[in-house]
């Protein structure tokens, strides 16, 4: 993930003010907990409605892919304007607005017109792509001897809400009188973590602003929350290093396969016979297991100099899941859920080791994840859309997964040079 705190020092109002909320931990892991439950609720929820929603807009299977494409594409575009506002406004406002704004595009995504479906999508990527940003530089400053511990705990509470949202798609479908009222209902999960860090977010905005101190030196509410800590030119130059290339691919590679699971996977077993329910706990169930991967494999490759085998591990991993949804989609469905699932936890464990193994200080890591994350989500977009097409111009699923064969293939090479025991600057 990106750093937004890694290149930025707080001006003494908001680092007083931010010394007083760690006072009361409790107000801030509960924050912490319901703003990662949110990260990809308002995702995971879509996978299994998509029948439903296209029938509904009289949508084909590539405009239908839209709605997992959309979001991805703003979740890139997003990741580059988070760090300048968390600049000007502070980590606890934007990320407090990023929730308000999830709340607002998880409702539009329901009107009527068709257009206001992908306008709610765009927002909701976006929104996300400001809590993606946040979510480790806040941990990392509030919480520094129990990094490793919170990032666990937000990285488990982040899957379970993805697990928890696929899982309940279909039952409250039929419980609340369709898919309009499954997909809003998340709308309130997340406006009950906006309130929670409405406190927070005033507190570190405006906490400091009487003290006689502050106003001496210039800070008043409305200024900068904090001031660059590097100069813009510092460090080796990411757009002409190879590896640079090859971990941010692999970044972009491995949430391709994901996002396009994510997309398709229910839709796969509904076309071959399986009830809608049993898609959507198989695909919850995938979600679910990821927790194993992404929690074994860092700390495999934290303890490796080189990590070419886990690259190559995880990718094969992911080429076994889909190659069983091409022999036997329904009888193993459980089975291939299970490897998918796993080797997805686990690429995208590595994907973020290595952005930090492959730097050569926290400055280079944080340009690095800023790079990766950006060209990687603008990468995984283009993969539920142009499989979608394909799946409707071949009118079957073959196709579409032989294709996705070749990106874990591609996946396996990028790994190989990623996951080289060398530092950004010395492939220049």
């Amino acid at each position: 993930m990106i750093d937004a705190e890694e290149d930025l020092v707080a001006t003494p109002q908001v680092a007083s003010a931010r010394h007083r909320l760690r006072t009361h931990p409790a107000l801030l892991l509960t924050g912490i907990v319901l703003a990662a439950v949110n990260m990809r609720a308002a995702l995971a929820g879509v996978s299994p409605l998509v029948g439903e929603i296209a029938h509904h807009f009289h949508l084909a299977a590539t405009a239908s892919s839209l709605v997992t494409t959309v979001p991805l594409v703003f979740m890139g575009l997003g990741s580059i304007i988070a760090p300048k506002l968390a600049r000007r406004w502070g980590t606890e406002a934007v990320l407090c607005g990023a929730l308000v704004a999830l709340c607002g595009g998880i409702a539009l995504r329901i009107a009527p017109p068709v257009a206001a479906l992908f306008a709610g999508c765009a927002v909701v990527g976006a929104s996300i792509a400001l809590l993606n940003v946040l979510m480790p530089g806040l941990i990392k400053r509030d919480f520094p001897d129990r990094a490793a511990g919170m990032t666990a705990l937000y990285s488990t509470a982040m899957i379970m809400g993805a697990t928890l949202s696929a899982a309940s798609a279909v039952p409250l479908e039929n419980a609340l009188g369709g898919w309009q009222g499954s997909l809003v209902s998340w709308a309130l999960l997340a406006a009950v973590a906006a309130l929670v860090w409405i406190p927070q977010a005033v507190i570190a905005r405006r906490g400091g602003g009487h003290s006689p101190a502050l106003q001496a030196v210039g800070e008043h509410h409305g200024a900068a929350a904090a001031t660059p800590a590097h100069g813009t030119a510092s460090g080796p130059k990411l757009s002409r290093s190879p590896l640079a290339w090859q971990v941010t691919l692999f970044m972009g590679s491995q949430s391709l396969i994901a996002y396009v699971i994510i997309a398709w996977m229910p839709t796969i077993f509904t076309d071959h016979g399986m009830g809608k329910s049993e898609a959507g706990l198989v695909f919850a169930f995938s979600t679910l297991v990821q927790m194993a991967g992404s929690f074994v494999v860092p700390m495999l490759a934290g303890r490796m100099r080189r990590q070419r085998l886990l690259g190559v591990a995880v990718s094969a991993l992911m080429a076994c899941g889909v190659t069983g949804l091409l022999a036997a989609p329904v009888a193993g469905a459980w089975l291939w859920a299970a490897v998918l699932g796993i080797g997805q936890g686990g690429a995208l464990g590595l994907a973020l080791t290595m952005m930090v193994l492959r730097s050569g200080d926290a400055h280079t890591a944080a340009r690095l994840s800023g790079m990766s994350q950006t060209g990687g989500y603008l990468l995984a977009a283009a993969g539920p859309l142009a499989l979608g097409a394909v799946h409707q111009a071949t009118s079957g699923w073959t196709v579409p997964l032989l294709l996705l064969l070749a990106v874990c293939a591609g996946l396996s090479l990028l790994g190989l040079g990623a996951g080289r025991d060398r530092r950004i600057g010395e492939d220049a």
